[in-house]
């Protein structure tokens, strides 16, 4: 199992399109919006196992000289359970430290805060509605170099 940014055209389709498999099309949102202007400029880990993506997570630095903040992450429905995502958070992590940053936050769909919590992270406060049906929680995470 690798965990890396993407490297060609391929690998960058298969990220994106399990974005959308796993966060967009199950509440039958359109192609195209798995993916944000903050794609850009944001640093992207996937996992391979035996080269096939089976995770993604993406890693925004602009959010001050402190925070980073963790999103799209998601791992695909065929490999949940198996400490993949766990792995993509501490790489994420450690990126985030590597860069200088002291804390990560995120906004959690309210399923995957059990998730988020079994890592330390801590919920700050409800957050916006999605799709008008997918809770989000605001949460943090002091990294400890």
């Amino acid at each position: 199992m690798e965990i890396r940014t993407p490297q060609n055209t391929e690998e960058w389709e298969q990220y994106y399109d399990l974005r959308y498999r796993v966060l967009r099309e199950p509440w039958q949102q359109p192609r195209g919006s798995e993916r944000n202007d903050g794609d850009g400029t944001a640093l992207h880990l996937a996992c391979f196992d035996s080269g096939e993506l089976i995770g993604v997570v993406r890693l925004d630095t602009f959010e001050s000289d402190v925070f980073a903040q963790v999103r799209f992450m998601a791992v695909d429905a065929a490999f949940q359970g198996r400490g993949i995502g766990k792995k993509l958070m501490h790489a994420a992590e450690q990126k985030a430290l590597q860069l200088g940053f002291t804390t990560i936050m995120l906004h959690a769909r309210e399923n995957a805060l059990p998730f988020y919590k079994t890592l330390n992270y801590k919920t700050i406060e409800k957050s916006h509605l999605l799709f008008n049906e997918i809770q989000h929680f605001k949460m943090e995470k002091k990294l400890n170099p």
